[in-house]
């Protein structure tokens, strides 16, 4: 095996360590894919549904046709049929654990009185209509439809909007159906890439203005989600998955190695899993496992690309500087694997999600436990955070004052209106004592 699959390395805080920092500077979105983006969506903008076809069959392969574009209820209920048992029962299980998260974590409208008997608060309205990207080419992530719409609908979202990418016969994979009806979408549309965040940015004939564009995709989707912000409201840049494992001896280099390949295997080539440990002879065997376990994985060919281009394993002196150098990371996805877990939870700041100890892999979080898996990647996880059932609502202050509030802040109102030259401000108060 090449010396370039995995390699390891040291990294301190004494010196520059130039792969490391190669490795942290990845871009949130790629220029190539910006270039792209922006004139796919500009012919969108222009010519609607007769782009978003074209785009599709270009893109996609695929030979979609403007009336099959939407899901029909036929395709549904055939859908329910397909699907087996087995993940019917699973996606129920996620469904409810989902829903349960989303409402534990709804803020309750509040109210609070001023000095002069008036009121000050804050209401939550849900969006009207809300757009969710479902990846669908390199891999049909039904899970993405549960862990984006189910909160939409919990939040009050009255229109559900999903798009994902058709096969070559215009078909969408029918486990993405089921949980996307699962999940409360009201209209599934059988488009994917820049063209389907172009349709439900700027709306189509066939697919109406959506107000907010939630979910994960590849470097064209991030790239047109990053271009139409202003048109629309998003959520984050969620581009290719990303993993960090800390983790000391204690950890067990089979778990670990298998943890660091499940997010290898998405098929982009961008993805990053980087692996900080104390031990250098850790560090050995946990790259004996994963060249190992690699050659037992049916994505083989995208997860060999990761390893040789995404890949760090990185030894340090003590878990100070592992954890300083997870935070420089900013992951995606990181995993706490040590001892003692509990006091170095304090000290991350910069992750999407945190699994911690030796019982919580990664994949729980993508599939069964409850916070959505729709997560800040590229670093962006340093100033943005995951989707939650808040992303669907829009914050509105209430703001009710009595005759004695306005006269108790008449000063007030008076000196910002001259030092900032708005006297119209100002009179808009005073004229209520006049």
């Amino acid at each position: 095996m090449s010396k370039n699959l995995a390699p390891i390395l040291k990294w301190g805080t004494d010196k520059k360590y130039k792969k490391v920092e190669d490795f942290l500077l990845r871009p949130s979105v790629e220029s190539k894919a910006m270039d792209v983006a922006a004139t796919v969506l500009a012919d969108i903008r222009e010519r609607g549904d007769k782009a978003v076809i074209e785009c599709a069959r270009r893109f996609d392969g695929s030979n979609i046709s403007i009336p099959r574009m939407r899901v029909t209820e036929e395709e549904i209920a055939e859908a329910k049929k397909t699907v087996d048992a087995g993940f019917k029962a699973a996606a129920q299980e996620a469904h409810k654990r989902i829903v349960a998260f989303s409402k534990n974590g709804m803020r309750d409208d509040w109210k609070m009185a001023t000095p002069k008997g008036g009121m000050l608060g804050e209401k939550f309205v849900p969006f009207d209509r809300v757009g969710a990207y479902i990846p669908g080419g390199a891999a049909p992530l039904a899970s993405t439809a549960l862990m984006t719409l189910t909160l939409a609908k919990v939040a009050g979202v009255k229109e559900l909007v999903a798009c994902s990418p058709s096969d070559k016969d215009g078909k969408l994979n029918p486990y993405i159906i089921y949980a996307l009806d699962l999940a409360g979408a009201t209209e599934i549309y059988k488009v994917g890439g820049i063209q389907a965040i172009g349709a439900m940015a700027y709306g189509t004939k066939t697919i109406a203005k959506v107000r907010k564009i939630v979910g994960p995709g590849g470097p064209y989707v991030t790239a047109a989600k990053r271009q139409v912000y202003g048109d629309v409201a998003l959520d984050m840049v969620a581009g290719p998955s990303e993993i960090a494992v800390l983790c000391d001896s204690s950890a067990k280099a089979a778990h670990v190695a298998a943890d660091l390949l499940s997010q290898a295997e998405h098929g982009t080539g961008s993805e990053k899993s980087l692996l900080v440990t104390t031990s250098i002879k850790q560090a050995e065997a946990i790259r004996a496992e994963i060249l190992k376990q690699a050659q037992l994985l049916s994505r083989r060919g995208a997860i060999f690309q990761v390893l040789e281009n995404g890949m760090l394993l990185v030894v340090v002196k003590d878990l100070n500087d592992g954890m300083k150098l997870c935070n420089l990371f900013a992951p995606e996805h990181m995993e706490l694997i040590v001892k003692n877990p509990e006091p170095w939870v304090k000290k991350v700041v910069n992750a999407g999600a945190l699994f911690i100890g030796e019982w919580t892999p990664e994949s729980v979080g993508d599939f069964a436990a409850g916070p959505s898996h729709v997560l800040p990647t590229g670093g962006t996880a340093a100033y943005f955070s995951g989707l939650t059932v808040e992303d669907f609502r829009r914050r509105v202050s209430l703001i009710q004052f009595t005759k004695e509030d306005l006269q108790d802040v008449l000063p007030v109102v008076e000196t910002f209106g001259r030092v900032e030259t708005l006297d119209g401000h100002a009179r808009s108060a005073t004229i209520r004592f006049e």
